[in-house]
């Protein structure tokens, strides 16, 4: 097992791992604390740099938004040595501008999930961790350099209401968040992002548009034809991205993240020392181990 954590985590579709010059690759099967995660995790190398791969649904897509392990997710790649994540996902629009095809580098959410364990800390040893920024501000400048060197369509900014599905949006749902001002709608990246701070591993999500959601008056006549054809160019352009992005965020792997995603735990604990439950110290070992052994 790696233990440098110094390795690139890709969480995505299964399309995104069939990437020209990817080498060395193998699937090893991680185990959890926290239960099974979606799948194994997609090991190779990538000019000549480790990356690591991880089908959010399952290969094939067999797990349902609301049934992901995103924590056993989460603690699988930080024990694997992943200091970095990119999240990528399919997402609906709320505005005409932002049209399918266009690439979100998300900067805010809104969770409206429910049914969810959202935090890796609870009874016997309780932390709290800043949200204000949700998302790595350094990682999303190397993407959003990625996408204009690669001429994909992005937007710097944006919310994504996090949705719990498997359901679309009514459309009185989808007219409220567009009143809230948010940019798009999905059903993965919570609470996916909230865990990845609580790994103190710098996340940034790369909102891939398909469509307009049900709130666009012409949402209703777009065919299945159009739909797939957006899904397979955002899949290549996803492709490209990955592969354009990895070089450059290795140059900076030894650097501290200016956001502090890496010390995000430093003030967070705050169940006494003596108060703590042996057993989830032990179950956080991976995710805390930073901090609960410097105590």
């Amino acid at each position: 097992m790696n233990t440098t954590d110094n390795i690139i985590g890709i969480i995505g579709g299964s399309g995104v791992y069939d990437i020209d010059g990817l080498s060395n690759t193998y699937w090893k099967k991680i185990s959890s604390p926290f239960g099974e995660p979606s799948d194994e995790l997609l090991f190779g190398e990538l000019n000549n740099q480790l990356v690591a791969f991880l089908p959010r649904h399952g290969r094939g897509h067999k797990i349902p938004p609301s049934g992901i392990n995103y924590r056993a997710n989460i603690d699988v790649l930080k024990k694997s040595g992943v200091c970095k994540i990119i999240s990528l996902s399919a997402c609906g629009s709320f505005k005409d501008d932002l049209s399918p095809g266009t690439f979100v580098i998300v900067d805010q959410f809104i969770d409206r999930t429910f049914a969810r364990q959202k935090s890796f800390f609870g009874t016997g040893l309780v932390a709290h961790v800043g949200f204000g920024q949700p998302v790595c501000s350094d990682l999303g400048d190397i993407i959003e350099e990625g996408c204009k060197k690669l001429l994909i369509k992005k937007v710097r900014g944006g919310t994504y209401l996090a949705m719990e599905g498997p359901q679309f949006s009514t459309l009185a749902e989808s007219n409220l968040y567009r009143n809230w001002g948010c940019d798009i709608i999905g059903m993965t990246n919570m609470p996916e992002a909230k865990l990845a701070r609580e790994a103190e591993i710098c996340y940034a999500t790369v909102g891939m548009i398909t469509d307009y959601d049900c709130w666009h008056p012409g949402h209703d006549h777009v065919s299945v034809d159009t739909i797939i054809k957006v899904l397979s160019d955002n899949a290549q352009n996803a492709r490209n991205l990955v592969k354009e992005v990895i070089p450059r965020i290795f140059e900076n792997i030894g650097s501290s993240c200016s956001q502090g995603c890496q010390s995000a735990l430093d003030n967070a604990l705050i169940t006494a020392p003596e108060a703590r439950d042996p057993k989830m110290i032990k179950k956080l070992s991976t995710v805390a181990g930073r901090v609960l052994l410097d105590e």
